[in-house]
């Protein structure tokens, strides 16, 4: 049984709120919740995984219903994005134990990176949204998103957002769809975990208290900025955790 202490318990509730306002405001920040469970607290790899996907799951829902009240969220195109998401995260489950982390990881780093760099070579933000609107292409952004975000432990806004980004969707709806298709993964996640008996809920409860917080907060300011301060935003993000991840495996860290 893990014990908090009153300090612990703290420190534990601003990181979540701070990792929160990352997740609303531009979708990717949750890449950072794991390590620091894992690594500062000392909790087992198991239960931080467990934790951070429960927490997912209330921090998407919060999100996706102020980026849909905002008009940032196209629900059919979302619809078609969950459908690829959600039997390609029980496929990705199944490569877990066939797929080298370490190799996943760079894979995942490099492509993150790369995508924040390109982000900030535009002169401005995208002018002309690209609308998505093929199911076939939407289909395919979900199920990489469904499989990477079961091989990592990570949101689906870890894959959606960059390769959305990419496509010169523009950053709110990018954000959006990410946020819709993050609660059903959790949620699938979630539900394996307290099968396995690793969902503790009292951090699970903690952290999720605090993405909700977080997550509130980021996805009002997300729609109070310019779309080119976004675009910076965003590219900048991607390009840190990026970088993060680069370190992260060079360390040999979980």
């Amino acid at each position: 049984m893990v014990v908090l202490e009153p300090l612990t318990i703290g420190i534990l509730c601003a990181v979540s709120i701070f990792v929160g306002l990352l997740i609303g405001c531009v979708g990717i920040g949750g890449v950072l919740l794991v390590p620091f469970l894992t690594h500062a607290l000392g909790l087992s790899i198991h239960v931080s995984i467990a934790a951070a996907m429960f927490g997912y799951i209330f921090v998407g829902a919060v999100a996706a219903v102020l980026y849909g009240r905002h008009g940032s969220i196209e629900w059919p195109k979302a619809l078609w994005l969950i459908a690829g998401a959600m039997p390609a995260a029980y496929f990705g489950s199944f490569l877990v134990s066939v797929t080298p982390a370490f190799s996943l990881e760079l894979i995942i780093a490099v492509l993150v990176g790369l995508a924040g760099l390109n982000a900030l070579r535009q002169k401005s933000a995208v002018t002309v949204e690209r609308k998505i609107s093929n199911p076939v292409a939407l289909l395919t952004i979900g199920s990489i998103t469904g499989v990477g975000s079961a091989l990592t432990g990570t949101g689906g806004p870890l894959f959606a957002v960059p390769i959305l980004v990419s496509l010169n969707v523009s950053a709110h709806a990018a954000i959006g769809f990410s946020q819709a298709v993050q609660m059903p993964l959790a949620f699938l996640a979630t539900m394996g975990n307290l099968a396995y008996g690793i969902v503790n809920i009292v951090i699970g409860g903690i952290v999720a208290s605090g993405l909700v917080i977080g997550g509130y907060l980021g996805a009002r300011l997300a729609h109070i900025l310019s779309p080119v301060i976004m675009q910076r935003v965003i590219a900048w993000v991607l390009v840190l955790v990026g970088l993060f991840l680069l370190c992260k495996l060079s360390l040999g860290l979980v």
